[in-house]
Order: structure tokens, then C-alpha cells, then sequence
């Protein structure tokens, strides 16, 4: 096991360098000079080379990228070329607020999605499983911008009763309790992802429920709902699991249209925003961490594979050898 932790963590190290390496190429290829940006096309050339200069950008590409890497390990992701704040700050003090927003939408994906998914297969052909496909195709092919405009409308405009956007800030007065502010971005998100979790979980309970061993634990006369929780639903989890963990990462990276429709100020906004201004650090410190969750979260998924499946271990070892 702890070899099998080992292979996959340094397969982890080293897309992590493989994305910097190919973030730091994009970055200095992409048309558009951030100096330019910072002070205008007007600008003298003489002061267009100073502050190219007071920023590192002459040197070669290969002296900026090993400068990048090596300050990087330290913890250090340089500065905003607008703001002068340390990439690293920044970055952090959004990803609290991308982290409240995806725990609570991931944990409403996966409550809705599985419970949902778990009725319908177990319905299957009737009218319950009918209408909730109907609902869960419907979530699944609406835009993520589009179900938050429309949530914005409906709970926000018309009935009033939900802030449509923004987070609770303490030092602004307003009519609506703290976790109001919560609802509605992590309704948009967390139903889209249901949707899919549904669709999956019900695939996933037909597989298993038409297995030899379902059959025969309610031939011994087992309990139905022992059958299902203990039989069923346990076997379906690996798939599931895979699909949850790519949804979680997924919400950690920062949900770049629902932080922009709602104006909350995380990792996603952060990114947009620092795209539209050429904020090279800025942009590379948010790419780097959508990366390190997303190798991360796979990380956690293949282990947790190992735990749930002992042939995922074996094969594993087999292929080594």
C-alpha cells in the first residue's frame, strides 16, 4: 500500500512541474505585453525598459523560469504586477472563500445526486424515475450561468428573499443573514453536479443490481434494504467515487461563471480578472493551484480506490513486476 502511496505521489510531483513549465511558457508567448498594460502604449521607452528591468522580464526565459521555480518551492509566487500584494496572499485569502462555497455545493451534489440516483434505478420505468431523469437532463444541459441567472431572478428580484450577490460582509449593512448569502451560488452549482451524480448513480445501481451476489442475498431472504446498502450501493461506490472526485476538485479550482454572476471574490473570480489585466503572477500563482487541487483530489481518489478495491493494489504491483 505505502508503495502504491509513493508511485502515485511522484507521478503527482511531477505533472505539478510539467504544468508549470507549460504555464510559464503560455504566459510569456501570449500576445499582449503586461508593461504595455501597466503604463499605457504611450508610454516612453525608457521607462518601459526600467520597469521591465525592475520586474526580471529581460533576462532569458530559461533564468526567469528556474527563478520562478526555485522562489515557488519557497513559497513564493512573486507579486501582482498592479496591486504590489504577494501572489501567495492573494491567492489564499480567496481560496477561503472558493472553499465555503464548493465544501457546501459539493455536499449538496452528492446527498441529491446519490439519494436521487438511488430511487431511480430501484424505480426503474416507472413514473418516479421517469420524472426525476426528466429534472436531472434538464440540470445537466442548462448553462452553469444560466441556472444562476435564473435562480437570481426568481429568488432575488421577485420574491426578495435571497441576496443575489456577493458575500456577507459585516461591515455593510444588510437585511440578510450570513448563511443567505451562501444559498443561491451553491444552488447553482451544487444542482448541475446532482444532475450528473444522478445519471451516474442510477447506471451505476443497474449494473450492480443485476449482479449474481445481489441476486442471491435476496434469495437467502435478506432484508431489501440490507441488500441495497450493504450489497448494492457498496459496489457501485468506486465509479461514483471517480466522479465525485473529479467534481470536488472541479468546485475547489474555483467556479470561474457562478463567482463572476454572483461577484464572489474567490479563486475563479481572481483568475478571470487577472486574465483580463495581464497580471502574469497573479494568473500563474491561480493556475498553479487549479492544478495542485486538481492532482491533489485525483491523488485522494486513486487511494482511495486502493482502500475500496484490493485488486486495484494487485494489479498495480503485477504491472511493476
Amino acid at each position: 500500500m505505502i508503495q502504491y502511496i509513493l508511485k502515485r505521489l511522484g507521478t503527482a510531483v511531477f505533472v505539478l512541474l510539467g504544468v508549470t513549465l507549460v504555464t510559464f511558457i503560455l504566459m510569456n508567448v501570449v500576445p499582449g505585453d503586461p508593461v504595455l498594460v501597466m503604463l499605457g502604449q504611450d508610454a516612453e521607452p525608457e521607462i518601459v525598459e526600467r520597469l521591465r528591468e525592475e520586474l526580471g522580464m529581460n533576462r532569458p526565459l530559461a533564468v526567469q523560469y528556474l527563478s520562478f521555480v526555485g522562489n515557488a518551492l519557497r513559497g513564493d509566487l512573486g507579486r501582482s504586477y498592479f496591486t504590489g500584494e504577494p501572489v501567495t496572499e492573494l491567492v489564499a485569502r480567496r481560496f477561503a472563500n472558493t472553499v465555503q462555497l464548493a465544501l457546501i455545493a459539493y455536499v449538496v451534489s452528492v446527498i441529491v445526486g446519490i439519494s436521487v440516483g438511488v430511487i431511480s434505478a430501484l424505480k426503474r420505468g416507472k413514473w418516479q424515475d421517469k420524472t426525476l431523469m426528466s429534472i436531472v437532463i434538464l440540470f445537466m444541459s442548462a448553462p452553469a450561468f444560466w441556472v444562476a441567472m435564473v435562480l437570481q431572478i426568481i429568488f432575488g428580484l421577485y420574491l426578495e428573499v435571497l441576496p443575489i450577490s456577493g458575500f456577507y460582509n459585516p461591515n455593510i449593512p444588510t437585511r440578510f443573514a450570513p448563511w443567505q448569502f451562501y444559498v443561491l451560488p451553491c444552488l447553482a452549482l451544487g444542482l448541475r453536479f446532482a444532475a450528473s451524480n444522478a445519471r451516474f448513480t442510477r447506471t451505476a445501481m443497474l449494473d450492480v443490481i443485476g449482479q449474481d451476489y445481489v441476486r442471491t442475498a435476496r434469495a437467502k431472504g435478506l432484508n431489501e434494504r440490507i441488500v441495497i446498502s450493504s450489497h448494492a450501493i457498496k459496489n457501485a461506490l468506486i465509479p461514483i467515487i471517480t466522479l465525485s472526485g473529479a467534481q470536488l476538485g472541479t468546485l475547489m479550482a474555483g467556479a470561474m461563471l457562478t463567482e463572476t454572476v454572483f461577484s464572489i471574490p474567490g479563486i475563479g473570480l481572481l483568475t478571470v480578472r487577472s486574465m483580463l489585466d495581464r497580471d502574469l503572477p497573479v494568473l500563474q500563482g491561480c493556475v498553479i493551484y487549479i492544478a495542485s487541487v486538481f492532482v491533489i483530489t485525483y491523488l485522494v481518489v486513486d487511494i482511495l480506490y486502493a482502500v475500496i478495491d484490493p485488486r486495484i493494489r494487485v494489479s498495480s504491483r503485477k504491472a511493476e513486476s
